[in-house]
């Protein structure tokens, strides 16, 4: 099993930036919704961010190393988290920073890919390496880290079935659906499917399954494809799916799907404040760092 864990935390958080309708925001919660990254706004009773829950998570999913990426701006992590570059020292997790520069010419960061990219160029070691990605404004659960972290296969992704999601059916709509063959090996991302190819992509136990950006990919083969990344034709940004993809045309049949029916608690825009703010009130009463006293996790995967 491998101990890396990279948190892509870099992105301009745009949606989180727009005005919001509700009128149950505090000044402070909008202020910092405006200007944190989403993984640093205080979601939690003590004003403690939704990243110390992911990595409460990760420590108990059995990981050691983690790199977060940050953008050129991100000193903010630092304060949370260590303010050295490498190694700091957060509860027994040695946390590493990574920056995901923005190109000239452009306004705002290339991507999941880019910023996964950038990471590896800055710690070469991972090349060398598994490792598990994810986005820092998802709380995926230990389960979830831990089947990432114990998977034998080459590379995986969490195949959440989109029934168990407790979000809007407008938003649910919009995720992208993976198509698996029957041993729940990957064979396509479809955007957006309509009704008719929906009902095409359902997987041997008959569920929708989609993907929320949690990974485990092994470094070798990954870099060139990660290195050599296109540019997404409508958004303009280098994606990890895209990279998934391309590597499955050269790796067929090395991207398992890890089937999870679970929520997936998420912080997109100002609405998803008071919401996890709840979920955290009633699933995490407290963090203790010291000895996980839920269960034994790895009875449970």
């Amino acid at each position: 099993m491998h101990n890396n864990l990279i948190i892509l935390a870099g992105g301009a958080s745009s949606r989180m930036k727009r005005p919001t309708d509700t009128n149950n925001l505090s000044k402070e919660e909008i202020a910092q919704a405006n200007r944190r990254s989403k993984g640093l706004i205080g979601v939690g009773p003590n004003g403690r961010p939704l990243m110390d829950y992911l990595l409460y998570n990760a420590k108990w999913a059995g990981y050691k190393k983690i790199f977060i990426v940050i953008n050129e701006e991100g000193e903010l992590f630092k304060e949370f988290y260590g303010n050295n570059d490498k190694d700091n020292d957060f509860y027994g997790l040695h946390i590493s920073f990574a920056i995901q520069y923005i190109p000239k010419g452009r306004m705002k960061p290339f991507g999941t890919a880019d910023a996964l990219f950038q990471a590896v160029e800055q710690y070469p070691e991972l090349n060398d390496d598994d490792y598990t990605v994810c986005n820092s404004d998802n709380l995926y659960s230990i389960e979830a880290l831990y089947a990432l972290r114990k998977t034998k296969h080459t590379n995986a992704f969490i195949s959440y079935d989109r029934d168990a999601f407790d979000f809007p059916l407008e938003r649910i709509s919009r995720f992208a659906v993976a198509k698996l063959d029957e041993n729940d090996f990957l064979l396509d991302i479809v955007e957006k499917p309509s009704k008719d190819i929906i009902n095409m992509l359902v997987d041997v136990q008959g569920k929708i399954r989609v993907s929320m950006n949690a990974f485990k990919f092994n470094g070798k083969i990954i870099y060139q494809f990660l290195k050599n990344c296109p540019v997404h034709p409508e958004r303009n940004e280098k994606e990890l799916p895209t990279v998934l993809l391309n590597m499955l045309k050269k790796h067929p049949k090395t991207a398992i799907g890890i089937p999870f029916s679970e929520h997936v608690p998420d912080l997109t825009a100002k609405e998803d404040i008071l919401i996890v703010k709840e979920y955290l009130k009633t699933y995490y009463v407290e963090l203790n760092w010291e000895e996980y006293i839920i269960n034994d996790i790895k009875k449970n995967i």
